[in-house]
C-alpha cells in the first residue's frame, strides 16, 4: 500500500468519523439534545448556511432602500432630482442669455450706438388721406381664400397679435416748449422739453420700469418697457417715485424734473422713444 493511499484513507476517516454533540442542563447534567455529526456534515452544513446568508444579504441590498447607504450605489430619488435640476439649469441659462442680449440692446440705446429712422409726420397724414375711389378695393380670388383661411385660424388663436409703435396711444410726459428737437445728425435721439424744476413727470403709456437709477451724465434716469420692443426714456430728473420692476399706468407720476447731470443745461426733461432698438422722434406721436 502506497503512502498516498494511506493518507487518503486517513483523511476519509477523519471526515467521516462520527462525533456526538450533546446539550446538557447545567444544573442537573440532564441530556436535552444530542446530534451525531461528522466533520464532512459540519463543513457541508456550514457552507450551505454561508451561501444562504450571502444570497439573502444580496437580495436585501439589491431590492430595498438599504442599498442607498452603501458606497457606490446612487439614490433613485437623488438621480431624479439631479435630472430635474439639470433641466432647470438649462432653462435658466437660456433666460439669462436672453436677458443679457436685451440688456445689451438697452445699453446701446443709452449710448446712442444705433442707427436712426426718421418718420415724417406729413407723409403719414398724406398716406391716410389717399382717395379710396382711385384704389381697386375688389379682392382677388387668392386674397379671398387667404382671408378666409386667416379668419378661420383666428377663431382658435389664444394669443394676441403683434403690435407696433403706431398702435400705442402716447400721452405727453410733461407739457412745455421744446428747446432741442430730435436730430439724428447730432445724435440727439430725443426731445428736450423746458419745464420748471420739480415738475411731475408722467409715464407716456402703461409698462414696467426697466431701469431706475442715478447716472453721472443724466442724473436720475428711468426707463419704461411698454412691451412689443417699445421703451421710453426719461432723463435729468431730480428724484424718482418708482423703482425697477414696478408696473406703472399711463399718466402716472414716475419722477420729478430737475437740472442735474453733467449734460444738463437747465431745468428740462430729456425724453426718448425707442422701438425695436431704433430711435423714434417723439414729436411724431406726442404733442408737447
Amino acid at each position: 500500500m502506497t503512502r498516498k493511499t494511506t493518507n487518503k484513507k486517513k483523511l476519509q476517516k477523519k471526515l467521516l468519523h462520527k462525533y456526538r454533540l450533546v446539550v446538557l442542563n447545567e444544573d442537573t447534567f440532564e441530556e436535552r439534545l444530542a446530534f451525531k455529526l461528522t466533520r464532512l456534515n459540519v463543513f457541508v452544513l456550514g457552507s450551505l448556511v454561508a451561501i444562504l446568508l450571502v444570497a439573502i444579504t444580496t437580495v436585501f441590498i439589491a431590492f430595498t432602500p438599504v442599498r442607498e447607504y452603501i458606497p457606490g450605489y446612487s439614490s433613485t430619488a437623488l438621480q431624479k432630482k439631479a435630472l430635474e435640476l439639470d433641466f432647470k439649469t438649462d432653462s435658466l441659462l437660456g433666460v439669462v442669455n436672453m436677458n443679457d442680449a436685451y440688456i445689451g440692446s438697452v445699453k446701446k440705446v443709452l449710448r446712442g450706438e444705433v442707427s436712426a429712422v426718421v418718420i415724417n409726420k406729413d407723409s403719414i397724414f398724406k398716406a391716410a388721406q389717399i382717395d379710396a375711389d382711385v384704389l381697386d378695393l375688389n379682392p382677388s380670388k387668392a386674397d379671398s381664400i387667404l382671408r378666409a383661411k386667416v379668419n378661420n385660424e383666428d377663431k382658435y388663436n389664444l394669443f394676441e397679435t403683434a403690435t407696433t409703435a403706431t398702435d400705442f396711444v402716447f400721452f405727453p410726459p410733461v407739457n412745455g416748449s421744446i428747446s432741442a428737437g430730435f436730430d439724428t445728425k447730432e445724435k440727439h435721439f430725443a426731445v428736450d422739453v423746458v419745464i420748471p424744476k420739480n415738475t411731475p413727470v408722467k409715464a407716456t403709456a402703461d409698462g414696467r420700469v426697466l431701469f431706475a437709477s442715478w447716472t453721472s451724465d443724466a442724473s436720475y434716469v428711468i426707463i419704461i418697457d411698454h412691451g412689443d420692443e417699445l421703451i421710453s426714456v426719461y432723463k435729468h430728473n431730480s428724484s424718482l417715485t418708482k423703482s425697477q420692476g414696478e408696473f406703472v399706468k399711463s399718466r402716472e407720476v414716475i419722477a420729478l424734473s430737475g437740472s442735474s447731470g453733467e449734460l444738463s443745461t437747465g431745468p428740462h426733461l430729456h425724453f426718448e422713444l425707442w422701438n425695436n432698438g431704433i430711435p423714434l422722434n417723439p414729436s411724431t406721436f406726442i404733442d408737447f
